[in-house]
């Protein structure tokens, strides 16, 4: 099993800092992983990525399944030497994609098939052929096999669905012990996924049952799929604490600044979400006073940085004039400079993030950055290629 230690408690809050140790470094939490979904994180280089210096990574395994291909990335030495990074790497299942391919895949009590979005060849997904695939990649943390529900459902397909993930859970954890066994070399930890849609007695039933196993992790998971801000806000606050406490917390794909902090605020550790990057493609920026469009015509001769109280490479020698010309014109440059400071700006939030509640002051280091940003939260979910 991974090490897991808890460094930190607020007072105030049941905000923590942890540290995750894995074959590939220890991780330090509050941590947001930048999401690799084809094997890069959209916009960065290798040597970009280790200046950002992230905690963690993740990758997806239903786009790198189907490209490159799990024989061709071991070929190549693994997804860690085909993404030129040395540091840890968690990938998820591939369940989110696969349940977004409506008419494109099929459901039985053994897993799911589906047809590629690529080339539309039939491809086979199972809770043990999950964990196969990410172990092959090397990745550090493996997620289990899950079936994530739509918003909204009903009670009884919210119970069934529950009931196989748990299931799907347990038999890709069994697998996962069987490799570790054998031969394959692979030493990674094996997260599990909690479910049951906004339904507190199924998050419960579901927390319990995968809390009897010797799982490394615990993700929460079908949050973020359509429902109502305030909604997403009651279920964190409720399923975290479902949790063990003494094993990490993962939120899958919940990526607001706002929404990220209050997760911290609930227990959660770990986060993900393409919003730093696809944001800076559109050229929607994150900043300590809120939120800008950068294409906007107010910057056109504006010489201030981003963001003024920010170090980031970007930040450091663009202004917003220079930036929106290279928008408007699309310049690739500019993808590439708005994805480093979006990114900065997640990384540079953990980072303080765990500062404060190591000096016992998380909530008012959280009251802060909410009223420095102006409340300027909106839901934006990601798009089913992406997440």
């Amino acid at each position: 099993m991974l090490p897991f230690s808890i460094v930190g408690k607020d007072p105030e809050s049941s905000a923590r800092a942890a540290e995750l140790s894995t074959p590939h470094g220890v991780v330090r939490t509050p941590a947001f992983m930048p999401v690799g979904t084809a094997g890069t994180v959209k916009g960065m280089a290798a040597w970009e990525l280790e200046r950002l210096a992230p905690q963690m990574i993740l990758g997806n395994t239903y786009h790198l399944l189907l490209r490159p291909g799990v024989e061709r990335i071991g070929h190549l030495g693994g997804l860690h030497r085909l993404m030129g990074w040395n540091g840890p790497i968690l990938t998820d299942s591939g369940g989110f994609q696969v349940f977004s391919l409506a008419g494109r895949r099929t459901m039985d009590a053994d897993g799911v098939t589906f047809r590629s979005h690529i080339d539309g060849d039939q491809h086979r997904l199972t809770p043990e052929n999950v964990i196969e695939t990410q172990a092959a990649l090397g990745v550090d943390v493996a997620m289990v096999l899950d079936e994530c529900l739509p918003y909204p459902v009903d009670r009884e397909r919210a119970e069934q669905s529950t009931a196989t993930s748990v299931e799907w859970a347990l038999r890709g954890l069994g697998r996962a012990h069987e490799i570790r066994r054998g031969d394959g070399g692979w030493d990674g930890g094996v997260f599990a996924i909690q479910q049951g849609s906004l339904d507190p007695s199924l998050r419960r039933s579901s927390s319990e049952a995968l809390a009897a196993a010797d799982f490394d992790g615990f993700a929460i998971g079908g949050l973020a799929v359509g429902e109502p801000a305030d909604a997403l806000y009651e279920a964190v606050a409720m399923a975290a604490p479902l949790l063990p406490e003494h094993r990490p917390r993962y939120l899958m794909g919940v990526g607001y600044p706002e929404d990220i902090l209050h997760a911290i605020d609930c227990g959660v550790d770990l986060f993900d979400c393409v919003l730093p990057t696809r944001s800076a493609r559109t050229g929607k920026i994150f900043t300590s006073a809120g939120d800008l469009v950068i294409k906007n015509a107010r910057f056109a001769n504006d010489s201030k940085p981003l963001d003024e109280n920010c170090s980031c490479p970007t930040c450091a020698v663009y202004s917003r004039a220079a930036l929106r010309h290279l928008f408007v014109a699309n310049e690739v440059t500019s993808v590439v400079l708005l994805t480093m400071h979006n990114l900065w700006f997640y990384l540079s939030l953990m980072r303080e993030a765990r500062e404060a509640i190591m000096t016992g002051r998380y909530t008012r280091f959280r009251a802060r950055v909410e009223n420095d940003r102006g409340s300027t939260r909106e839901k934006t979910a990601p798009t089913e290629d992406e997440r």
